[in-house]
Order: structure tokens, then sequence, then C-alpha cells
């Protein structure tokens, strides 16, 4: 089943029985999963420039949380707000603008940003599913992350982001994952302008923006060989970059378990909404 619009298996997760719950209703309390992405070949760029890719995702139980209130305006806390503008160029303002709406945000940051982890897109996303606007053709305008994000679960994803077709999420449900993001942001528009200027190398570990990430950032190198040492597994990249991962659970200094999980608004593809 391949995603191109509105109407694939997606509903908000329900209250008590028969309450449905009402798009853009203020105060709202949402949550933003971020992905990881396990696999990235890139098949080719678009007349427009835009790199067509193949893709496996996942959601992940790591989520930044978003508090909507009558109102306008943004504030970014939490343990990595620091580093994300609260300005009009976040995706949540952006969201916000694009389906209309207004709310007083207060944006609770746990996913690094710059980290591949499809941070700012799942805060999109989160915003799109409040305000009832599940098109993946508008999700994508926000970014090529944001329409995996709307969906969440489990999918391969192809196009520049737009077609989400879902897998089965039960032989990875709750699988644990190792994460190690270094403090370096990486500008995903310079690993794909690398990855040209390169020639369009394929990555040996299943993702072919590693090699352009890693001349973009060559300290990420010395992350990637830290993450590998100390679990004795071989690290992938996420992504665009920067975060390290090995599936498993190695707990250990400035590393992040994680576990892949199905979002709670979430339906498995075998499942009418």
């Amino acid at each position: 089943m391949s995603v191109r619009g509105a109407g694939w298996p997606l509903r908000p997760s329900r209250g008590p029985v028969g309450a449905e719950p009402l798009a853009g209703a203020l105060p709202a309390t949402i949550e933003a999963p971020a992905k990881l992405t396990l696999s990235l070949r890139v098949t080719g760029t678009r007349p427009d420039g835009y790199h067509l890719i193949e893709s496996e995702m996942v959601s992940l139980d790591l989520a930044d949380r978003l508090d909507l209130s009558p109102g306008d305006g943004l504030v970014v806390v939490g343990p990595v707000g620091a580093s994300v503008p609260a300005g009009p160029d976040n995706l949540v303002n952006r969201a916000l603008h694009v389906a209309g709406r207004r709310a007083a945000t207060r944006l609770h940051k746990r996913i690094p940003a710059g980290a591949g982890l499809g941070g700012g897109s799942a805060d999109a996303a989160a915003v799109l599913r409040w305000a009832g606007l599940l098109d993946v053709n508008v999700a994508v305008r926000l970014g090529a992350d944001v329409p995996f994000c709307l969906l969440g679960g489990r999918a391969r994803v192809t196009g520049i982001g737009e077609v989400v077709s879902p897998l089965p999420f039960a032989d990875l449900d709750g699988q644990p994952y190792t994460l190690l993001t270094p403090p370096i942001q990486i500008s995903t528009a310079a690993v794909y302008q690398e990855w040209d200027r390169l020639g369009g190398p394929v990555g040996e570990r299943g993702n072919d923006l590693e090699p352009a990430a890693l001349a973009v950032e060559p300290e990420l190198a010395a992350w990637r060989d830290r993450l590998g040492d100390g679990t004795g597994q071989t690290p992938r990249l996420a992504g665009s970059g920067g975060t390290w991962f090995v599936p498993g659970s190695f707990p250990g200094q400035g590393r992040l378990v994680v576990r892949a999980a199905a979002p709670s608004w979430w339906l498995p593809p075998s499942c009418p909404p």
C-alpha cells in the first residue's frame, strides 16, 4: 500500500469509547516521535534538482512534546531546546501557517537538532495531525521526512519522501537501538550537494549519504569509531547525519538507548481506519 495523499490507515488515538478527538481543539498536548532511517539509497535526481530515494524508516520511543493553547508564539524548552531557533522558519510555525491554524506552542525538545532523526519534521507532522491535515502532498512541502513522520510506524519511503508504503511492524516492535549523537549539526542540503560532487557514491553500510556526510564533516569518523569500539558493532549513519546507531542495547557515556515503537495513532496496513 503506497501513500501519495490523504486516506491511508491513520487516525488520532481515541479517548473514551465514542469520543472522537476534535481536529484543532485547544488546549492540546501532542507527541512528535523521532524516526530512524535504517537504510537509504539515492536512486536518481529529478529535473528540479531534488534527489529520489529508497529508504526504510521506523518510529522511535524518543519524542518531542508540544503543548498547544489559545494564542500565538512559540517557546522552545527542554534538554536540547537551546539549539533550536523559535522564529518563523521553525517547522512548527511553518506547519501552523500551512494548516491555517493559530496556537501558542510550548515545544519540549528531546530530539537533537541536525542529527538525522527527523526532529523538526516530527514536530511539523504533529501539528498537521492536530490540525486534521493528513495530506502527504502538503506535508512534503515542509520537508522530505514530514510525510513519514505524519504516518509513523515502519515504512518504505520513495520518491523525494512523499511515497510512503507501510511495512509490517511486529518484527521490529520494541527493537532496541543505541544512538550516539555528536555535538555537530549536519546540513542535509550540504550532504546532498557533496554526494553529487563525489559522483553519487554507494554507501557500504546501507546509507549512500554516509560518504558525503563524512566528507562534509570529517570529525564524524571519530564518533563512529567511538561507538564501534564501545559496542563491538559496525555503526551506521542515520539519514544525512549526524547520529550513528547500532542495533541492540549498549548503555554507556554519551549513548542513548531507544526502541522502535509504533505511535499511538498508527494502525497496521491490514487494519481499516
